[in-house]
């Protein structure tokens, strides 16, 4: 499966669907996963790290109206422009995070915590120095959305792992981020979520990742190569 195809898409693959909002991973794209958080009143929707594809604003409008983009990761600015100006909303983005201003012809607001609306409240992470981040957590009901560090994609996890580690990251796992959270579900940036027994697989991806990391590193770097051109191209 490429890393990433840059091609019009032709159509997207439905994932994660629960009762507080639905992903998608759009065709021929990869593994770029996308998500729809609905509002409690179910008259608005927020969408996370967006990848435009045929049928998308049908698809998210049964959870309400678009209410703004949100970008969690300086290297996921995707489709975010062109669906904001579709909808005549804003990107919303992290107060520190750079670079995404630079890469979104769309209304830009910098926010403490993103999807705050939503009750989500939002932690800085930044494992490496070409790369700035933000996990967003919902106490509510469990939810945990993580665009890049972590990952159930093809080219993270090893072994049983469910979850695995950014590769560059296993050495130095940020564990503080997720001190103390117990999320029902975790969504991701690349590939499908974890919904079932996601604190477990959440404290076993990072309580392993240094150690897993030689195999991890034979057979990940390839693709890991791969990801990171594309990604400084986002």
């Amino acid at each position: 499966m490429p890393a990433y195809d840059r091609s019009s898409a032709t159509g997207f693959r439905e994932i994660d669907r629960w009762r507080g909002g639905v992903g998608w991973i759009a065709h021929p794209d990869g593994e770029r996963a996308s998500h729809a958080l609905a509002g409690d009143d179910g008259d608005e929707v927020w969408l996370v790290d967006p990848v435009d594809a045929p049928g998308i604003d049908e698809f998210v409008a049964e959870f309400g109206e678009v209410a703004g983009v949100v970008v969690l990761s300086s290297h996921h600015a995707r489709d975010a422009g062109p669906i904001a100006t579709r909808h005549d909303v804003a990107v919303h983005v992290p107060q520190w995070m750079n670079r995404i201003a630079a890469r979104v012809d769309a209304p830009i607001e910098r926010e403490e915590h993103v999807l705050g609306s939503l009750g989500f409240e939002t932690r800085r992470v930044e494992p490496l120095s070409l790369y700035q981040g933000a996990i967003a957590y919902r106490d509510a009901d469990g939810t945990l959305v993580v665009p890049d560090l972590l990952s159930s994609g093809s080219a993270y996890p090893v072994g049983d792992e469910r979850i695995g580690v950014m590769l560059g990251a296993r050495l130095h796992p940020p564990r503080e981020p997720f001190a103390a959270l117990e999320p029902e579900r975790i969504l991701f940036g690349h590939g499908e979520g974890v919904f079932e027994d996601a604190t477990e697989a959440l404290d076993e991806a990072l309580a392993g990742a240094r150690r897993r990391f030689p195999r991890a590193f034979v057979r990940n770097i390839g693709t890991n190569l791969r990801l990171f051109v594309a990604a400084m191209r986002d």
